[in-house]
């Protein structure tokens, strides 16, 4: 399991004063991304040209989140072929509250951007 750590910023806020739904989305993405760097898996991506592509993504709220309300992101990363699923939850880090939780799916393509399987080489990176 990886865990990415934020802090809720004041542009991230709605007319509500809370973090706007649409914002989430980039949170989980934030932490996607910081696994890429982290593991390895965007050496992959350079050796190889291949690259992930997110095609489908369920998201479930559960709370408001506030500004300077700090977070940790939990992440799962399992293959169901053709796709590569990262499963994310969301929590305040004071309290352990679950704010959201989300399951992004992802097929890999190659630099033709034609799908691919995806290569034990990536998924041994993932599972680090």
């Amino acid at each position: 399991m990886y865990q990415c750590f934020l802090e809720v910023r004041g542009y991230e806020l709605d007319s509500f004063n809370h973090v706007n739904n649409a914002v989430y989305l980039n949170y989980y993405e934030h932490a996607r991304w910081e696994i890429i760097k982290d593991s390895g898996i965007l050496e992959y991506f350079e050796k190889t040209g291949n690259f992930l592509v997110v095609v489908e993504t369920h998201i479930k709220y559960f709370k408001e989140i506030h500004l300077f309300d700090r977070l940790v992101i939990q992440t799962t990363i399992s293959k169901e072929d053709p796709y590569l699923l990262f499963n994310q939850e969301m929590f305040l880090s004071d309290s352990k509250a679950k704010v959201s939780k989300t399951t992004i799916k992802a097929i890999l393509l190659d630099d033709t951007k034609t799908p691919i399987d995806l290569p034990d080489e990536l998924l041994r990176i993932c599972n680090g």
